[in-house]
């Protein structure tokens, strides 16, 4: 498999594991702190979104300026691999977060 499609991959699947992770975990701690814990759990799969994002393609700044400098240098195909590592890990995030709202209950947060 190419290094491109394995960090793709990888991305997503981190971006997916923190928040799917941090909501159920989030759960027993509301259930610990005598919390309702469907909507700790929506609320922290929507909170944890973009941290999600950022933790996946490893940092907030490093991915931009990737993206900034090929991009203006004129080298297209690294800004373009980075933008889709990008969506990879947004897409895991965002199915993490639509798995946590299914099972709360399909609830709109």
């Amino acid at each position: 498999m190419s290094t491109f499609l394995t960090k793709a991959i990888i991305d997503f699947f981190v971006a997916f594991g923190i928040v799917l992770g941090g909501a159920l975990i989030g759960g027993i701690g509301a259930v610990m702190a005598f919390q309702p814990p469907t909507q700790s759990m929506l609320e922290i799969a929507g909170r944890i979104k973009i941290w999600a994002l950022a933790a996946a393609v490893g940092g907030t700044i490093d991915p931009m300026r990737v993206i900034e400098s090929n991009f203006f240098d004129g080298n297209i195909s690294p800004a373009i691999k980075q933008i889709l590592y990008l969506m990879f890990a947004f897409l895991g995030a965002h199915i993490g977060a639509e798995i946590v709202r299914w099972m709360c209950g399909g609830g709109r947060g």
